[in-house]
């Protein structure tokens, strides 16, 4: 059975010392009151999990809509928790790093497996630049891209490390091939409470060649829609389906490869472009922040654009070679700052606005 939320593991530490639920409040109001937000954040959540409610607020990041804040029971939690456990087979003592904010899911979620599967969690301030302990040994922890790019130096002394909350570039996965750490990316969102999807990104085995699909973590089966786009089924998560807005090539109801958002397909010329495939084969090719969009065309319907961040640059004639033809930017368009959600995700459709107004498109 799994253990009921209010239980803390008796092997579970927190920044070296252990803590019983009462402590654990105690240590809450602590954080509440210090003068770096990143611990406040901590103090909030730790409050909020040992009340005496059955159900706790989560806020989305906003980065394919509006915010919102969306009521879970902390049970579902608990399950997520033990779903990672079992997938990752994390073990009671096993050392984990927080270094995500835990104001969103991501960051609260290491905090609930460290509590109730009884990791030994330190926190570290969440920062791009990352200051780890070297001395130490990390059986598990977890980071967005941007952090494991300016950290590739510094991770060698964790074991698995997850990435999400942004899509993996090719050039990304290239640059951690040589890495001692085993690296995963994630699927998932605020309303699946977390990942619910994991693929490996490196240390293959010799007799493993490197998969495109995402595996499905346990209790969780996968279906589509009619335009394919992800059906999620975990019972233990959610009360009904979860239909996403992810395009997916579904493998089996265990695994699937993920294509793009529905929301942002381009139809040029009748063929269908997925910007973020786009986007990843010139990740290493453009040292700046980018997306790929689309603007009206009398000819195509809708001809491919890509919006760079910072002052204008010329590109090499040679920068699109790579592409087919029908996903070759027609055009490139210069913003001085892309518009962000609060948690740094670019937010395309807002930005494009601003674009279009700047340009009159």
């Amino acid at each position: 059975m799994i253990p009921h939320y209010s239980k803390i593991h008796s092997n579970f530490k927190f920044n070296g010392k252990k803590y019983t639920s009462n402590e654990l409040k105690e240590l809450s109001e602590t954080l509440i009151n210090s003068d770096k937000e990143f611990k406040n954040h901590i103090g909030n959540f730790l409050k909020d999990w040992l009340n005496d409610k059955e159900s706790i607020n989560l806020k989305t990041s906003g980065s394919t809509g509006k915010p919102k804040t969306i009521t879970f029971s902390k049970q579902r939690m608990v399950n997520s928790a033990f779903a990672t456990k079992s997938f990752f087979k994390l073990q009671p003592g096993d050392k984990a790093l927080l270094c995500l904010p835990a104001h969103y899911i991501a960051g609260k979620m290491m905090l609930v497996r460290a509590m109730l599967t009884g990791l030994e969690l330190d926190c570290i301030e969440p920062k791009i630049k990352l200051k780890i302990n070297q001395s130490k040994t990390y059986h598990f922890s977890a980071m967005v891209p941007l952090q494991l790019k300016a950290n590739l130096d510094i991770v060698s002394n964790i074991k698995t490390l997850i990435i999400g909350g942004a899509k993996v570039s090719e050039n990304l996965i290239f640059k951690i091939q040589d890495l001692k750490t085993t690296i995963f990316e994630t699927y998932g969102m605020t309303e699946t409470v977390s990942h619910i999807a994991v693929k490996q990104l490196n240390n293959f085995l010799p007799n493993i060649s490197q998969s495109k699909a995402f595996k499905a973590l346990p209790s969780i089966t996968l279906t589509t829609t009619n335009n394919n786009c992800l059906i999620i089924n975990a019972p233990l998560l959610s009360d009904s389906e979860i239909i996403t807005n992810d395009v997916v090539k579904l493998h089996s109801n265990k695994t699937f490869e993920w294509l793009g958002r529905a929301d942002n397909i381009i139809n040029s010329g009748g063929v269908k472009v997925f910007p973020e495939q786009v986007e990843n084969k010139l990740s290493n090719k453009i040292n700046r922040r980018f997306f790929i969009a689309s603007e009206k065309d009398d000819i195509l319907g809708e001809r491919v654009i890509i919006v760079v961040e910072g002052e204008e640059i010329v590109f090499k004639d040679t920068m699109f070679n790579d592409l087919e033809n029908y996903s070759k930017p027609k055009k490139i368009y210069f913003i001085n700052k892309f518009l962000e959600t609060s948690s740094g995700k670019i937010q395309r459709k807002k930005t494009l606005q601003l674009l279009k107004s700047s340009f009159k498109l």
